[in-house]
């Protein structure tokens, strides 16, 4: 297995269930990929932020991992619900609590439209005959081809998948910020609401299902336990083991070859690191797909700065998305020109809001997430990374965190670059391929290799997407792929 991330873990416990024995190699020092876990000391005090992920949608996914072993997530990992889902504050100064029961969001919704609250109901519907088809039906399903592709292709086109998010949500509401909070779960998976295909609206059903959930200590305590979970039933981690290749013997992958010279030997290799750069990078030299990588569009690379405080601010919520003025003139910038912009739309975290100890007591431990164009651009951050993030400091400060300069005890920040450098992916892109039409189920990299038949991909370049429920997903389909069923 290369890769400890989310999808890797997954697809390391689904076959260590079946009796194989897996080893897991990863170039960094602990698990996690984009999950991983950033610890720092500042001023003799402990501060700790999730690199990645923060949203748990799904948590099933979980706890059938755990069900395999016969064990319990619950007695490993403590779910704390997140309540508001979001809170949606847009640049008139308006507010929408987003998630709940269906009267809350329409109390919501009511506040903007009192048509479009009407109308919540059958947006729901939709969203969830999307589920229905795209997570519950195509989601585990292999496509390793044109044929597997033409027999969803009826489904996919009864309900409009040729539409986008944004098409999709205008059909029910009226209101731009309505519009906007209801179409934006693109982001979360790398997608513009603009061109993502609406199979994506199914993200609001999968909230309502499950709810959205944080684990307490962080998104961090939950890739432990799955590592923990590993460990007691035989899988084998290395760390710091940096695969330079996948060795290859008549037409079979037989193993990896690492950077220090060590080669091991394997009867099936699974990659978890970005499809892009195993098809590119780690491929034998004859089988390298550079261009069928370069082909594809990358998705929006992300500035993100992490930062404590030494006050709290008790009146934001868990997650807040702050909505700059513009929505598809930005998006579109960021996108297709390759442009920064500072009109800045800012997703920020606040885990205290749930997790009262994840901060030093009296503190506070955000991020603060701005999607920004992928190295495709000319953007020199070495030189852009300080002035960027002192607008996206500002533009907080104006907003939500009135007196931030004087409060921050640790800061630090992470551009495109690190997700080049750091975790291998093609244009530091942060949700690897983006998620439209035509990058979507068989468009998307394969979850099997085509020149060899037992090399598989898991991740969120593969099917059925990016997101946590995406990759984790992504294990069940390699499962299916190796077994022919799915635990």
């Amino acid at each position: 297995m290369i890769g400890a991330g989310f999808g890797g873990l997954a697809a390391a416990l689904r076959l260590a269930a079946r009796g194989v024995q897996v080893t897991v190699v990863d170039r960094l020092d602990a698990a996690g990929g984009r999950g991983r876990e950033f610890v720092h000391t500042a001023q003799g005090l402990r501060f700790q932020y999730d690199a990645g992920p923060t949203v748990l949608t799904a948590p099933i996914l979980f706890e059938e991992l755990f069900t395999l072993f016969g064990e319990n997530l619950a007695d490993h990992v403590t779910l704390l619900p997140v309540a508001p889902w979001y809170q949606m504050r847009f640049a008139d100064g308006t507010q929408l609590d987003y998630g709940g029961t269906t009267e809350q969001i329409q109390a919501e919704i009511a506040k903007f439209s009192q048509a479009d609250a009407l109308a919540y109901p059958a947006f729901l519907a939709h969203s969830q005959k999307l589920f229905n088809k795209g997570y519950v039906e195509l989601g585990t399903q292999p496509f390793l081809g044109w044929v597997s592709m033409l027999k969803a292709l009826p489904a996919m086109l009864q309900l409009r998948a040729d539409r986008t998010v944004y098409e999709l949500t205008s059909r029910y509401f009226s209101d731009e910020r309505v519009r906007r909070a209801f179409s934006i779960q693109p982001l979360l998976v790398g997608g513009n609401p603009f061109d993502t295909t609406s199979i994506y609206s199914l993200i609001h059903f999968l909230e309502r299902k499950w709810g959205v959930w944080f684990p307490r200590g962080g998104m961090a305590r939950l890739i432990d336990a799955l590592v923990a979970l590993g460990q007691r039933h035989g899988v084998q981690f290395i760390w710091q083991a940096d695969v330079q290749g996948i060795t290859e013997h008549q037409g079979q992958a037989t193993g990896v070859q690492l950077a220090d010279g060590r080669q091991l030997k394997a009867d099936l290799v699974v990659s978890n690191a970005d499809a892009g750069h195993t098809l590119a990078k780690l491929m034998p030299s004859a089988l390298k797909r550079p261009r069928q990588v370069a082909s594809k569009q990358y998705s929006m690379g992300l500035f993100v700065w992490y930062f404590s405080t030494r006050r709290q601010y008790t009146d934001l919520a868990h997650h807040t998305i702050l909505f700059g003025k513009g929505y598809r003139e930005v998006l579109h910038k960021i996108f297709e020109t390759g442009q920064l912009t500072d009109d800045l739309s800012i997703y920020l975290h606040r885990p205290t809001a749930t997790d009262a100890q994840y901060a030093p007591a009296g503190h506070d431990s955000f991020y603060a997430l701005v999607p920004v164009p992928n190295l495709s651009a000319p953007i020199n951050w070495e030189t852009q990374s300080a002035p960027f993030k002192a607008l996206l400091q500002a533009e907080l400060t104006r907003r939500v965190l009135p007196g931030l300069s004087e409060c921050i005890v640790h800061e630090h920040w992470v551009t495109p670059k690190y997700f080049a450098d750091a975790l291998l992916s093609p244009l530091g892109s942060g949700f690897s391929i983006t998620p439209k039409l035509t990058q979507s189920a068989g468009f998307r990299f394969p979850n099997r290799s085509a020149d060899l038949p037992n090399l598989y991909f898991v991740g969120a370049g593969t099917h059925p997407g990016a997101g946590v429920p995406g990759v984790v997903t992504s294990a069940k389909v390699v499962e299916r792929l190796i077994f022919g069923t799915v635990q």
